[in-house]
């Protein structure tokens, strides 16, 4: 029985996509020990939750595995920026 439990957790992670793992939020400590690869910016969004997860959307379509964001503000319409890191 704990075999079969084993094989079946293990085909589960396995049938996980990379995508599920790519481009999470980063701490600086974290962000310094990857490589930076570029940024990615977005504006017009009305919330900060909205505005992440615009960065982060874009982070995961340019393949990064983590971003930091550096930048974020705005009144009624939202701006930020994050750099993305392989």
């Amino acid at each position: 029985m704990k075999k079969y439990l084993i094989y079946t957790a293990a085909a589960a992670f396995i049938s996980l996509s990379p995508a599920t793992f790519a481009a999470r939020p980063l701490t600086s400590g974290e962000a310094s020990q990857l490589r930076p690869v570029g940024t990615v910016s977005a504006q017009g969004i009305r919330s900060l939750d909205d505005l992440e997860a615009k960065l982060a959307e874009k982070a995961r379509e340019k393949g990064a595995k983590g971003y930091f964001i550096h930048a974020a503000g705005g009144k009624n319409l939202m701006y930020g920026s994050a750099i993305i890191y392989k």
